[in-house]
């Protein structure tokens, strides 16, 4: 197809036109009822319907719209993975659904859903990958009856049979919101660092700066501070700024290393007028804004 054409270009007009073979996809896991396992506050499910929502509204990047425009064009949305409220089956179609795109080297962009989502998505990896979970809590929390969900993912992800995950760092970890046990979990497996270690743009930079491939980044909505994101499962106080949350979703798309990320925990029904729904849609377009300055994503 051809490019867009006209003064007041969309996102929900550009994804996908150019037809051919995409760079990135979107795929969506409405799912919490890992959320309902971890007696959280439900809501997650309609997540990616609302990013979706808000992120059609957005424009191409003003400061550089060719580069961007020309991604949109070859991001494709594969809409929903068609969830059944069985929380292992659904993670793991939502990783075979998933693991074709990744092998063809593809880079992802998943909608959550609850913090589950994380587990199905680290299924679709058939080969080592680090995890970098930008989260005001940890969640490596034990199983509950031998059974996952949404404060869980990590632990199952480092303790999986195949041995895949090659390490974890948790940023943006709240004193009040991780049990020492956990994070002294993370810290055998990886790195913990704190939300008060995260007030400058290079200590945001340094997570990506020496980053191995593939690395698969999380984005809980739960780190930002609540005043700008309530419609949360689990709203943080003293949150991370909009400002770092936006530029770690920036340099995910940016790094070379990152070859997948998901959003989850926008929990619509205790949304504030969308505001969180449009901060999680922006966290989507500052990864596609990164990524399309990656050489081989520029015009061709």
């Amino acid at each position: 197809m051809g490019r867009v054409t006209g003064a007041d270009p969309r996102l929900r007009d550009l994804l996908g036109r150019h037809g051919g073979e995409p760079d990135v996809v979107i795929l969506g896991f409405p799912s919490d009822a890992g959320i309902a396992r971890n007696g959280g506050r439900v809501g997650a499910a309609g997540g990616p319907a609302a990013i979706r929502e808000a992120l059609g509204r957005l424009t191409p990047d003003a400061c550089d719209p060719a580069p961007f425009i020309a991604l949109a064009e070859r991001t494709r949305d594969l809409g929903d993975v068609a969830v059944t409220g069985d929380v292992e089956r659904d993670q793991i179609l939502l990783g075979e659904t998933l693991r074709p795109h990744l092998e063809l080297g593809r880079f992802a962009i998943i909608l959550g859903g609850g913090h589950e989502t994380s587990f199905g998505h680290f299924l679709a990896y058939q080969r080592p990958v680090r995890i970098l979970n930008w989260d005001a809590h940890p969640d490596v929390r034990e199983l509950r009856d031998g059974l996952g969900h949404s404060g869980s993912p990590f632990r199952q992800a480092l303790e999986h049979p195949s041995a895949r995950c090659a390490g974890y760092v948790a940023a943006g970890l709240q004193p009040h919101s991780a049990a020492a046990d956990h994070v002294a979990f993370v810290t055998g497996h990886g790195r913990a660092v704190f939300r008060s270690q995260l007030g400058t743009a290079a200590s945001v930079a340094r997570l990506y700066g020496h980053a191995d491939g593939p690395l698969l980044v999380s984005f809980d909505l739960d780190a930002v501070d609540g005043a700008f994101a309530p419609g949360v499962s689990a709203p943080a106080t003293n949150g991370l700024p909009v400002e770092r949350w936006l530029q770690a979703a920036f340099l995910a798309g940016a790094t070379r290393a990152v070859t997948s990320a998901d959003i989850v925990e926008l929990s619509p029904p205790h949304d504030q007028h969308g505001q969180t729904a449009r901060l999680a849609a922006l966290t989507v377009w500052e990864i596609l804004r990164g990524f399309a300055t990656r050489p081989a994503s520029r015009p061709r």
